[in-house]
């Protein structure tokens, strides 16, 4: 029998949100989605589920902050069907389940989490690229050892740039990696956040962030 932690804003009870946990013998506690961390450390759960039904941009950010916090165990992410189009790897989730699974299914998917966070080895969390480290741990961004005053969302877009150095994104692929695609804020908010971003950077390292005329940004990795 496995403890679970659903994470859930819209239900009182974790088989509102996986009608297939009441066939099943696990034992559940649920808490507000904002709890995060705590609640793990409060129930000692063995498995985390997100209710990522409807709030897709939440339930991310908080299987990305679980993570920050140092959580062991595995996160699934609960989604409908309409949602399975904006999962991607930098959700920081373990497996993802469908509302509507059967009790078998979910039960191989809470087996085989399990089975794959222990056998995986801890991996790195610091991005480095030249003066510039970002520890995913702990949320911070430095340079020169001196850490930058960012935003969460600032953070997740020099992230996920320095992630995926040398390559080209446009606008619309940020705002879908970065913010979600269920984001209806229009383009100019990425110019937005590079510009701090590249002002935070300072005058000898904003050119790491690189603009591809007519395309769109790019993070330029910094020598060792």
């Amino acid at each position: 029998m496995v403890h679970i932690l659903m994470l859930s804003d819209t239900a009182g009870e974790a088989a509102e949100v996986l009608p297939s946990l009441e066939l099943l013998t696990h034992r559940t506690s649920t808490r507000p989605t904002g709890a995060g961390a705590a609640a793990l450390a409060e129930t000692g759960a063995e498995v985390v589920l997100i209710d990522a039904r409807q709030a897709l941009v939440t339930a991310k950010n908080t299987a990305q902050l679980l993570r920050a916090a140092g959580a062991q165990a595995p996160v699934l992410a609960v989604m409908g069907e309409g949602g399975l189009a904006a999962v991607s790897a930098n959700w920081s989730i373990d497996d993802f389940v469908l509302a509507a699974a059967g009790p078998a299914e979910l039960d191989a998917r809470l087996r085989f989490a399990g089975e794959r966070t222990e056998e995986e080895p801890v991996r790195e969390t610091v991005i480095r690229s030249g003066a510039v480290t970002i520890d995913e741990a702990s949320y911070v961004a430095r340079v020169n050892g001196q850490p930058l005053n960012l935003t969460f969302k600032e953070f997740e877009l020099l992230k996920f740039l320095a992630q995926n150095s040398g390559r080209v994104f446009t606008r619309v692929q940020l705002l879908s990696e970065v913010w979600g695609y269920d984001y209806y804020g229009g383009t100019r908010t990425v110019d937005v956040h590079i510009r701090r971003l590249r002002a935070k950077l300072g005058n000898d390292h904003e050119q790491l962030i690189t603009t591809v005329r007519n395309v769109g940004y790019s993070f330029a990795a910094g020598s060792s």
